[in-house]
């Protein structure tokens, strides 16, 4: 299974991440809960972690809006 990390995900943005993420808390905040997020879906994926189909479907919804946000986190 491929990993979704947020420098995958954005690698126009991938300097502008790391200023973020040293420099602003709440930034800090969202990667690390999109990190977490990100290794527990993976985890789900591989077959290492099993819940209901349900609750996978909450975390990857879960996981979009966080990728949103920080999305336009970035765009400021």
């Amino acid at each position: 299974m491929e990993r979704h990390n947020l420098l995958h995900e954005f690698p126009e943005y991938q300097e502008k991440i790391h200023q973020l993420k040293v420099s602003d808390h709440h930034f800090r905040k969202l990667f690390d809960e999109y990190h977490e997020l990100e290794h527990r879906i993976h985890n789900i994926n591989t077959g290492e972690e099993v819940v209901i189909d349900e609750f996978a479907h909450e975390l990857k919804a879960k996981l979009l809006h966080l990728k949103d946000g920080i999305y336009q986190y970035l765009n400021k």
